[in-house]
């Protein structure tokens, strides 16, 4: 079929954008051949300037930003004169120095004024072009407009701001949260010390650890340290019911394993689709008036063993059986008891404190352990309670990194007779 007049045979009608694409032929006509309007018009700045820094030669784009006409300045006057304050300072101690050592220095973000008063931030390149035998000549600076990129970075910055301004809230929040999980203060038996201790390995994630120490109405005293599964609000919440159900089960029945079976219950009926559980030391003492020390009647919810630190400087494991709680419908917990004498102080501790990765360790699987907990706690002994503590946070401090879990403390000591 033969082409008719205004018709393309590749389906091009007179209006098709592409008809406007030139040939090969055509491209030379599009080539910029004015170099002088090239210079004057480019997108960017440029000027000359003479070793010293008076300008000899500006682009009309940099005078259209400067707001000058070109006589004011082409021999009058040098490029630091058209930079602020700050940037003539920096200009005379480290772009100058910088550019007469290297020959060029490239992409410096520094400040023009303007004619008016106004500033334009800008990126600043400069060679210095050298004579045929080498010698210096001028030097040939090349200015690129910075205002989106400062207003770019401007906005990144109030970004990074608002963002550690939310973090800080945040931290806020958390550590007010876990305040409230933990004793404002630690009362202590009389006649008896007490001392604990809760660092978390998260700032910005509440911790499920938890403890206290608080008196009944018949003289003695309930206490309790434990570890909720997971980390967050979630396990915040698991914590806030543990720590309420164990002091309300107390009132009705000072029975330790009684109390974890009433724990179990209520963690169970109210988090086993989410599997929610913790692990728990539970116990009751009774100050011993006459001989000094105290007497404790322990169960535990899969915890690790309470560890007693004796007068005579052993220590020892006291054995406790259990299931976690929460996690099984009937699950049994029996008491047993422990006799802390004078001079001996009772340790309970979450297993942060054992499963740390400490640099060093000698464990085949690089957690810190039972065993060498048990030789730093030989240590130690015989130590008050706020001694032992203090040792066990000087001894956290050297795990760094390593100590990827919350770890709490609890320390309850019989001071040695006086004679």
């Amino acid at each position: 079929m033969t082409a008719t007049a205004g018709h393309d045979p590749h389906g091009q009608g007179p209006g098709d954008h592409r008809s406007a694409r030139p040939s090969e032929a055509g491209f030379p006509a599009l080539l910029e051949d004015n170099l002088e309007d090239l210079y004057e018009n480019a997108p960017c700045g440029y000027l000359s300037t003479l070793l010293d820094g008076t300008i000899a030669k500006i682009n009309g784009t940099l005078l259209a930003w400067l707001g000058y006409r070109r006589e004011e300045l082409v021999g009058r006057r040098r490029f630091s004169d058209l930079l602020t304050g700050g940037g003539r300072i920096y200009h005379e101690t480290h772009f100058a120095p910088m550019l007469a050592m290297q020959g060029e220095i490239g992409g410096v973000s520094l400040e023009l004024r303007t004619r008016d008063g106004s500033r334009i931030p800008v990126l600043v390149t400069s060679i210095v072009k050298a004579g045929s035998e080498g010698q210096p000549q001028l030097i040939r600076t090349a200015i690129f407009d910075a205002k989106m990129r400062r207003a770019y970075e401007r906005e990144l910055l109030d970004a990074r701001k608002a963002a550690e301004r939310e973090d800080e809230r945040l931290r806020h929040l958390v550590g007010k949260l876990q305040r409230s999980l933990l004793p404002a203060v630690l009362q202590t038996p009389p006649g008896l010390d007490s001392a604990a201790y809760y660092r978390a390995a998260s700032t910005d994630q509440v911790g499920g650890d938890f403890y206290d120490l608080f008196p009944l109405v018949d003289g003695r005293w309930g206490f309790f340290l434990g570890d909720v599964s997971g980390k967050g609000v979630e396990a915040a919440a698991v914590t806030a019911l543990a720590r309420y159900t164990l002091r309300a089960a107390t009132v009705y029945n000072p029975d330790p394993a009684a109390a974890l079976h009433n724990l179990n219950t209520v963690l169970w009926q109210e988090y086993r689709e989410d599997a929610r559980y913790c692990t728990v030391v539970f116990g009751i003492l009774t100050s011993r008036t006459a001989v000094g020390g105290f007497t404790a009647i322990i169960a535990s919810g899969g915890h690790p063993e309470p560890l007693l630190l004796r007068a005579d400087g052993s220590i020892h494991y006291h054995p406790t059986k259990g299931r976690i709680v929460g996690a099984f419908p009937n699950s049994r917990y029996t008491n047993t008891t422990v006799v802390v004498n004078p001079g001996d102080t009772l340790l309970l501790y979450s297993d942060g404190l054992t499963e740390a990765r400490p640099v060093g360790s000698e464990t085949a699987d690089g957690r810190y352990g039972a065993a060498a907990l048990a030789r730093f706690a030989r240590s130690l002994a015989p130590a008050p309670a706020a001694a032992a503590v203090a040792a066990i946070i000087d001894l956290l401090d050297t795990f760094g990194t390593g100590l990827t879990d919350d770890t709490a403390v609890l320390a309850i000591g019989a001071p040695p007779h006086r004679y």
